[in-house]
């Protein structure tokens, strides 16, 4: 499963450049209401932040974006507009806070670290479906293909799914849907750059895990800061 992943984010990604670097345009045609509708894909790394005393993240936790964005230009040069898009994620969180079911349907955090547990693996995974909403600046015109951009805006997520696993000292274990998320996920994002590489980045602007999740008495009130690279194909 994870070779097909990472064969499929190579290839898009591959298929992206491709796209971007052999547009042919045709020069007796110029569409002067053209606009900016994108595929985009994006591949991040996903930093926990407002993590508690003692907990830490351990190993790669990465993150997987892509959808359709729709834009709206704004002025009659069209290179200032709004856009709104629909899309899906897939994010990994690697960190030393186990989370387990008990047969009553509650949820246990427990830290590793801690508790002297040893593990080669602890992480969560969360599904979104998720909108984003951008303000859009960019130089392109209907004619030019290569510019500079800059979108900000904001993206809200829906949880669709999520799942735990682990593996050390108490087995293997893993453990779907638990209710413990924010079903809600949203936050501020920023994209930029030149023509096919462009920066992005994400951040969060409410919990990952609800006001149930506690170790002790403390709750877990992490959020994340995801940031990397961001592709669109016209």
């Amino acid at each position: 499963m994870k070779f097909v992943l990472f064969f499929l984010i190579g290839w898009l990604c591959i298929t992206t450049v491709y796209a971007q670097e052999n547009v042919v345009i045709d020069s007796s045609v110029v569409d002067t209401k053209y606009r900016e509708d994108q595929f985009y894909l994006a591949i991040t790394y996903n930093l926990l932040t407002k993590k508690p005393n003692n907990v830490k993240q351990t190993g790669f936790s990465s993150g997987f974006h892509f959808g359709f964005i729709r834009d709206f230009p704004l002025n009659k040069r069209r290179n200032f507009g709004l856009a709104l898009g629909l899309g899906a994620s897939i994010n990994s969180y690697n960190h030393n806070i186990y989370m387990s079911e008990t047969e009553s349907g509650d949820i246990d955090f427990i830290n590793l670290s801690d508790a002297d547990i040893n593990y080669s693996k602890n992480k969560f995974n969360t599904y979104l479906l998720e909108m984003p909403f951008e303000l859009r600046w960019r130089t392109s015109t209907a004619t030019e293909y290569k510019f500079w951009r800059v979108y900000t805006g904001f993206k809200v997520g829906y949880l669709i799914a999520n799942a735990t696993k682990f593996k050390g000292d108490l087995g293997k274990i893993r453990h779907t849907n638990l209710d413990a998320f924010n079903n809600f996920q949203y936050g501020l994002t920023l994209s930029a750059g030149y023509n096919t590489w462009n920066f992005h980045v994400y951040y969060s602007l409410n919990s990952i895990l609800n006001s149930d999740a506690r170790l002790g008495p403390k709750p877990i009130d992490m959020s994340s800061v995801k940031f990397g690279l961001i592709f669109y194909v016209l």
